[in-house]
């Protein structure tokens, strides 16, 4: 976990991909166990579980304040959505102890009290805050006083209130904490996302910047990815699987590694932080044109643009030398083809 942690803080290294397994587990501890394997496997650096049965999230009742209305779930009352979709919290320690038995990194998402006070006996070294529970400024203490890292989704907040959490955080303790920009659409359409905002983040809060990605296009990871994320959050689901609460927006199987070196693709396409040109490029300057004899000249006789030429290849003398080799005299008689060099010329 020590590795992963700094591997996130370490902006010269490459960003982490974190395997959200959330509802996909669709109930049972084996599928769960599956889904950590099938992360490591396809190369995801860390996987997440979320820490919740349906009483830490709201209370089981019909009235219409309850009920989900519209969306990917629409039709559910919240109580059997999370019970659903809950990872019992007598999963979490068998999770953990999984996970560390096939040294897969591991942590989770607390929602409330009991969530925090649990993960804290099971020794977890990073937290996650969702982007439903940021404005929580209590439970938001609560964990950045264990003083571990600390992710931060920051989905349905505007500035002002990301600002707020940003200072709790830190008064709190967390020194080291990460902001997750979300969108908390599912799934999230192309046109949802504002990714500009990655940029915007980073440079108000001087702080590591992540992206939780809730869309169906690996595009937008990669351009988050050029926007500054150091980490990136995607649901994962099991080779083939077709159901699932979070199905639509997971990525499955071998789909883990394909994101996962895309993810690669596009922090390698950065390049470093200053202007240069890679060995494998200056080795075309050969290409490049640069000053060639094209008639016969003796020793004594003048460059003129009768003798000499600008053309490709690049080992003569630069093209840059032009105006100062026209009407100077060579020291040495020149073939046709020769290069000219500086202590040839008068």
């Amino acid at each position: 976990m020590k590795k992963i942690i700094k591997k996130i803080f370490n902006k010269s290294l490459p960003p982490v991909l974190i395997a959200e397994i959330s509802a996909n587990h669709n109930g049972s501890i084996k599928n769960a166990k599956k889904l950590i394997l099938t992360a490591k496997k396809n190369g995801a650096d860390i996987v997440k579980l979320q820490t919740y049965e349906p009483q830490n999230m709201t209370i089981k009742t019909s009235k219409n304040d309850f009920l989900v209305k519209d969306g990917l779930w629409k039709g559910y009352r919240l109580w059997d959505l999370y019970k659903e979709a809950q990872t019992p919290l007598n999963w979490q320690k068998e999770l953990f102890n999984y996970a560390k038995k096939i040294k897969m990194p591991c942590f989770s998402t607390p929602y409330d009290d009991e969530g925090v006070d649990l993960l804290k006996k099971l020794n977890s070294q990073i937290y996650k805050i969702s982007s439903f529970e940021m404005k929580d400024v209590t439970l938001v203490e609560k964990i950045c006083k264990l003083k571990k890292p600390v992710i931060i989704s920051t989905g349905l907040s505007q500035i002002s209130e990301i600002d707020e959490v940003f200072k709790v955080a830190k008064r709190s303790g967390c020194k080291q904490l990460i902001l997750l920009y979300c969108v908390s659409s599912y799934p999230a359409k192309i046109d949802d996302f504002n990714l500009n905002n990655i940029e915007i983040l980073r440079k108000k809060f001087n702080c590591q910047i992540g992206f939780s990605d809730h869309s169906t296009d690996n595009s937008v990871a990669m351009l988050a990815i050029a926007k500054g994320a150091r980490v990136i959050e995607k649901h994962i689901a099991l080779e083939g699987q077709k159901k699932g609460l979070d199905i639509e927006f997971s990525i499955k199987g071998k789909e883990i590694r394909k994101f996962k070196d895309d993810i690669l693709k596009a922090w390698t396409l950065l390049g470093k932080k200053y202007f240069y040109r890679n060995r494998n490029e200056m080795k075309n300057v050969k290409f490049q044109r640069s000053i060639y004899v094209t008639s016969k000249i003796k020793k004594g006789e003048k460059f003129s643009t009768k003798n000499i030429k600008r053309i490709r290849p690049g080992y003569s003398l630069p093209v840059n030398k032009w105006n100062f080799i026209i009407g100077k005299k060579s020291k040495k008689n020149y073939s046709i083809g020769s290069r000219i060099y500086s202590k040839d010329i008068k």
